[in-house]
């Protein structure tokens, strides 16, 4: 089969690839419909995520038809229109038992890399990194899908591809930043990032019961989206003091609750972006922190930061005293669509949630590294590439 690959940082090949096959009964094969690229691989892409190899098989969202299924899914069939939740769970661990799918304990085969580095084992991702387990991932003609009766999900009918392929991520992944933020009717939510993530955090608060959602990027387009699309006030940091514009909007209390959707790359005007940047080339800390920051200093006394930017190692200037002192809650996580999946199909349904038109690039397999870099440049106003092998 063909497959999208990882060579080196910033060297991506579309190469012929061994097709998957069922390594264990819970398997399922699915032949790749859509697989959209995701802001999460630029990280990868750029050589910040380690254990990366030579040919590994990148892409974790997507949408297919299952194929083949091993002998102890019944579940689905060959045929069923899927998706499946990024991260992979195996359903029957004690995090996976309380819906904690992205601590799983069971599904990820290398754990002592995520021992090493963060104390326990983390659970595995599609496409994401040998430390996240090792699996290709869903840019390639077929993807091998591990505890399928956990982390699949059949698409109803009258929902499209183009609405289904974002619930795989983009979707659940807004949706639990809005949720563990703890949103209470009549806040305002603050969200940094305007990418596929942030704009489904955005609309998610307002799901949620926000009564006004503040959307902050420096890309005229995606806060036009995030305004027009999931009806944002759109603020651009490049020409606006953020944390006074803000004081302003809120009567000088700070936003209720700010999510981050930014995370270890994020871009910044001022001399903290400079000191991030020139450290995180010399290896001396791993994140640009600034967007982070930023919504720890915005936030209200009291108030809740939600953090859904990918994050892997250290952070330099982490303001601790001002969560001390400001009394603040700080959650964090990869997301845990498989509580989600089902809800936000039902949101799509009930015309209450749209995803589609994240979908800015439809694009071959074959165009793959092109969809890459126009995204990671941000050119063409790419929101989104999305393969179709």
């Amino acid at each position: 089969m063909r497959a999208l690959t990882w060579q080196a940082p910033n060297r991506l090949s579309v190469e012929t690839v061994p097709d998957p096959s069922i390594v264990n009964p819970k398997d399922a094969i699915v032949r790749v419909v859509m697989s959209s690229v995701c802001g999460s691989d630029l990280h990868l892409l750029g050589g910040y995520v380690p254990t990366m190899q030579p040919g590994d098989v990148i892409g974790h969202e997507f949408l297919g038809e299952v194929v083949e299924t091993g002998s102890a899914v019944s579940a689905f069939a060959k045929g069923d229109r899927v998706i499946a939740i990024s991260i992979i769970g195996c359903g029957e661990c004690a995090y996976c038992s309380r819906n904690d799918f992205n601590c799983c304990d069971n599904s990820n085969p290398n754990s002592p890399q995520t021992e090493l580095a963060y104390g326990y084992t983390c659970a595995a991702i599609f496409g994401y990194s040998h430390a996240f387990g090792g699996y290709a991932g869903s840019h390639a003609t077929y993807v091998r899908v591990p505890y399928a009766e956990v982390n699949l999900f059949k698409v109803p009918e009258g929902i499209t591809n183009e609405q289904a392929v974002f619930v795989s991520d983009a979707a659940p992944t807004g949706f639990f930043g809005a949720d563990q933020a703890n949103i209470q009717r009549g806040d305002t939510v603050a969200v940094w990032g305007c990418g596929g993530v942030g704009q489904m955090a955005v609309r998610s608060a307002y799901l949620l019961g926000a009564e006004r959602v503040i959307a902050i990027d420096r890309f005229t387009d995606r806060l036009e989206l995030a305004e027009r699309k999931a009806h944002a006030l759109p603020l651009n940091y490049e020409t606006t003091d953020v944390h006074e514009a803000l004081l302003e909007l809120t009567g000088g209390r700070g936003p209720d609750r700010c999510i981050e959707c930014v995370g270890m790359e994020a871009h910044g005007t001022g001399i903290e972006y400079a000191y991030d940047k020139v450290k995180q080339q010399l290896r001396l800390h791993t994140e640009r922190g600034e967007a982070l920051r930023q919504a720890i200093h915005s936030c209200r006394k009291g108030g809740t930061v939600s953090v859904l930017g990918v994050y892997g190692g250290l952070l330099d200037k982490f303001p601790m005293g001002a969560i001390v002192n400001k009394a603040l809650t700080l959650r964090a996580g990869q997301q845990a669509g498989q509580r989600y999946a089902e809800r936000l199909f039902q949101y799509i349904l009930a015309d209450l949630l749209d995803p589609s038109y994240l979908l800015t690039h439809p694009m071959s397999l074959e165009e793959g590294p092109e969809g890459y870099r126009l995204f990671k440049h941000k050119e063409q106003n790419c929101l989104r590439a999305v393969f179709m092998p």
